[in-house]
């Protein structure tokens, strides 16, 4: 074979896509962020190291989200997004305290998969009450859909028969999701309790189990109590 037929036997390989290139960016500059945000903290975390630690110009990051706002914006909708299909999966055609149940090994799934942009979002996430509004909007939205989520389930655990009809879901969920955070704050103050956080998400489980009580467990003993008096 001839070079030239050599160099025209080979075909050049496909350009990315224009929304493929910003994928990648995005990826990398996420990547860069959550590593400062953990290291360095958020005042230290600029758009231009961001830029600079991702492999890209010094511009770039203030670019693609002009302000540290919009950057940490970001980060924290990436990590929800994250974390909402890793619930859906673990969620899909479940209800009541089964989800729950999923919802907690989940999260401590996720936990321990991903410590790094966990610790990123919930620093966010804590520091959002003296950041920006905008920052503090998206939080409150995420919270949001979670509740509803939450109270979602329990609400259909109680339209199915499985729990009872007393429970007060919105009040359960509310517990719930507070858990879940004092159980991530506990983590970000001390990540070497790995034992610990695994029994905390345990011991959630069980208050769960007390706070949601099965409907026909809870039929037995009013009818056995009914029939002793």
């Amino acid at each position: 074979m001839q070079p030239q037929n050599i160099i025209s036997a080979i075909k050049p390989l496909p350009r990315k896509t224009h929304a493929e290139r910003l994928e990648r960016s995005d990826s990398r500059m996420f990547e860069a962020a959550v590593r400062l945000i953990v290291e360095q903290g958020t005042a230290k975390t600029t758009l231009k190291a961001v830029g600079e630690s991702a492999g890209y110009s010094r511009g770039l990051a203030g670019s693609r989200f002009s302000s540290k706002t919009g950057l940490f914006c970001f980060v924290i909708k990436r990590v929800a997004e994250y974390w909402l299909a890793e619930m859906k999966k673990a969620t899909h055609n479940k209800s009541g305290y089964a989800a729950i149940y999923a919802t907690i090994d989940a999260h401590y799934q996720f936990n321990q998969k991903t410590p790094l942009p966990v610790r990123a979002f919930y620093i966010l996430w804590f520091e959002s009450m003296g950041l920006d509004s905008e920052i503090r909007d998206v939080v409150a939205g995420i919270h949001r859909r979670r509740l509803s989520d939450v109270t979602a389930w329990i609400e259909a655990g109680v339209s199915s028969g499985e729990l009872s009809p007393h429970t007060d879901s919105g009040a359960v969920a509310q517990y719930f999701l507070t858990s879940v955070v004092g159980i991530v704050y506990q983590w970000l103050v001390d990540p070497g309790q790995e034992r610990e956080i695994e029994s905390l998400h345990e011991n959630l489980k069980k208050t769960m189990r007390l706070l949601l009580p099965d409907r026909r467990a809870e039929s037995a003993l009013n009818s056995q109590f009914g029939n002793s008096q």
